[in-house]
């Protein structure tokens, strides 16, 4: 066989093989990188690399060896669910690295986590005073969770007894790339010519739109592909 035909079909059945793998595993190895799902998948990279570019090995082979690391992590990953103190083996535990407004040295050294590190996180958060901080948390997924001192915290409508319009519904997407989403309509109880009816309140057809959403507040945003702007931001 052609050896260019050969990596091609390799590089199809790994691709295949590693997608479906990753819909079985679920979302948790994308959201949250613990050290068993760095590790976890690093060595499904590998395999799969080899599948392609590693002619000296069969395909049938590197494709069960895959398969068996993925049924490995899938066995763990069922225990984990079932134990804490399993998952706590795997993912270790939160670490706090600020209590109330000072900096926990040694806990910033236990997990080997710089001021400069921290400091980014804080101004992520705009936070440029630590004094400001009730709590700072390292989470296993190496996400810094930070705790505002109340006097500090986003005052809400609630905070001001302010009536606030009840949203029960998700934003619904109607039209995405000048496409109606007719499952999205006939699932909301919504019909096409009420549709047709919204945009020609704006002088628009479904065509001229580039995304159009009704939101929990009813309200209906639209977007054009012809945005009448002068000097777009991204324009090169």
């Amino acid at each position: 066989m052609n050896i260019y035909l050969e990596i091609t079909l390799r590089a199809l059945c790994a691709f295949t093989i590693l997608m479906l793998t990753s819909r079985v595993l679920g979302k948790q190895t994308l959201a949250q990188m613990t050290y068993f799902d760095f590790i976890s998948s690093i060595t499904l990279v590998v395999i799969t690399a080899n599948i392609v570019f590693n002619t000296t090995y069969k395909v049938l082979h590197l494709a069960f060896s895959l398969l068996l690391f993925a049924a490995i992590i899938l066995i763990v990953a069922q225990i984990a669910l079932k134990s804490r103190k399993f998952r706590k083996l795997l993912a270790g535990d939160p670490t706090i690295i600020i209590q109330n407004g000072k900096i926990l040295e040694k806990n910033m050294r236990k997990m080997r986590y710089t001021l400069d590190s921290l400091n980014q996180e804080l101004r992520e958060r705009d936070i440029f005073n630590i004094n400001e901080v009730l709590y700072a948390i390292l989470e296993i997924n190496g996400i810094l969770t930070v705790l505002k001192k109340p006097e500090y915290r986003t005052v809400t409508r609630k905070d001001l007894w302010i009536a606030s319009p009840t949203e029960k519904k998700l934003p619904i997407e109607l039209i995405m790339d000048g496409t109606v989403i007719d499952k999205n309509l006939s699932q909301n109880n919504l019909t096409p010519d009420w549709l047709n009816k919204q945009l020609m309140k704006h002088h628009l057809e479904v065509k001229d739109v580039t995304y159009a959403v009704l939101g929990g507040n009813k309200q209906l945003y639209i977007d054009t592909y012809d945005d009448h702007l002068q000097s777009p931001m991204d324009e090169e």
